[in-house]
């Protein structure tokens, strides 16, 4: 295994950075719904729509962003967003003691960190790539995929027991007061930023918006990965309020043990994310995308069948733990082949359309999930959702991806020519 030093100290100043941020984050989750019902008696619609539009807001609103990410030295736009996030979940403290918190405030409140969480991952992992080694960007992405959910594990039942204790902005002052931490923290690292090239092209022509999209549909292994990981990430999470409602009111869960059904699978996060590694030296990536992709899609249909008691709440962790050990096994591995096969001008662009593509799928499918369950009920919809992923490992690669970004092919039917070559070489001097 890699040590800590190798990756340098820069890196761990990146890492520390991301942890802070990421366990305020899992403090505040779903801190804005929470206030919405518990401050402003919000009725379930306008909780759904605060859940769904506001991130979709923020999509577009990133979409003209990411040229503007592209061009500008990473670890500024890095320091930006955080403090963006910061200023916008501070209004809400304030706003509430002052007695003038709104709806209308929530909403704009969640499109505003939405995009500038869409930018900032844009940056940093720009900025990742510059930072360390190539052959050390599975190590990298592996930690912050670890960090990702063993702060999904520790924050949101945390940050329950402060709400119940302390009010309901409680965690949201510890999510705005992360992301200043998280600047801090980024502005303590001490590495030549330097802009990309933009090759002749202006960085606000109305082409570079859709430069990402380009690049991942005219990749023959990036385009199956982008359509695979919008389709199963969109159907997993359009579980989640399904699963909501059969727990809380159809079988009657109390809330603590909805909380424990959801926090104690994340664990196994850490399991997947510190396996990834090995799994790709021993199996190779081409295997980890069509054994472990298919694994994370067939395990969704348990949850149509949990029922009362302590078996129903068991079914309910154990399916939730399979998905998220080979998704945390998957998503590292993903994301450093994203990064070796996008070239230097494009990576900033490149996970800002990942990102979006991403984003409005769950929204859709959430949208499209919430009404089904309406007309049919929660465990229908589940039924329904689970089935259709079952589908999605038909998306994934056929072709061998385990050649480097410096093979001149990638193996696999008929072979792709890769013309990545020189990006890579002047990204990595």
């Amino acid at each position: 295994m890699v040590g800590r030093s190798r990756l340098g100290r820069n890196f761990g100043w990146l890492w520390a950075s991301y942890a802070v941020s990421a366990y305020g984050s899992g403090l505040g989750f779903g801190a804005l719904p929470l206030i919405a019902v518990l401050a402003l008696r919000a009725g379930p619609a306008e909780v759904s729509a605060l859940s769904a539009v506001g991130p979709a807001v923020g999509a577009l609103i990133a979409v003209p962003l990411a040229p503007w990410v592209e061009f500008r030295r990473k670890r500024p736009v890095m320091i930006m967003m955080d403090v963006v996030r910061f200023a916008a979940m501070a209004t809400i403290p304030l706003a509430y003691a002052l007695g003038l918190l709104g709806l209308a405030q929530l909403f704009v409140v969640s499109a505003v960190v939405a995009a500038a969480k869409i930018a900032f991952n844009a940056a940093s992992g720009a900025y990742l790539k510059g930072l360390v080694r190539p052959d050390d960007l599975l190590v990298a992405n592996a930690r912050f995929e670890s960090t990702n959910w063993s702060s999904i594990a520790v924050g949101p039942p945390l940050g329950g027991a402060a709400i119940g204790l302390f009010g309901p902005v409680t965690t949201v002052v510890a999510d705005a007061l992360s992301y200043l931490l998280s600047a801090l923290g980024i502005t303590a690292i001490r590495d030549p930023d330097e802009t990309p090239r933009t090759r002749g092209k202006s960085p606000l022509r109305a082409g570079a918006l859709l430069d990402g999209w380009r690049h991942i549909m005219g990749h023959p292994v990036l385009r199956p990965l982008y359509l695979n990981q919008v389709c199963v990430a969109g159907l997993i999470m359009a579980t989640e309020p399904l699963l909501a409602v059969l727990l809380l009111r159809t079988l009657g869960f109390p809330p603590w043990q909805y909380a424990l059904a959801f926090a104690a699978p994340c664990l196994g996060g850490l399991i997947g994310s510190r396996a990834a590694r090995r799994v790709v030296h021993r199996f190779g990536r081409h295997r980890v995308f069509r054994i472990v992709g298919t694994l994370r899609a067939v395990w969704l249909i348990g949850l149509a069948f949990v029922g009362p008691g302590v078996v129903g709440l068991v079914t309910v962790m154990a399916v939730e733990l399979a998905i998220i050990v080979h998704m945390s096994l998957y998503g590292p591995v993903l994301a450093t082949y994203r990064l070796e096969h996008t070239p230097e001008h494009l990576v900033a662009r490149t996970l800002t359309a990942w990102s979006i593509g991403q984003q409005a799928s769950i929204a859709v499918l959430t949208a499209l999930a919430g009404l089904l369950a309406d007309v049919t009920g929660p465990r229908t919809a589940l039924t329904v959702a689970g089935l259709l992923i079952l589908a999605t490992p038909l998306l994934l690669p056929r072709a061998t991806v385990d050649g480097r970004p410096g093979s001149s092919r990638l193996r696999g039917e008929g072979g792709y020519p890769h013309r990545l070559q020189d990006e890579a070489d002047s990204a990595n001097p």
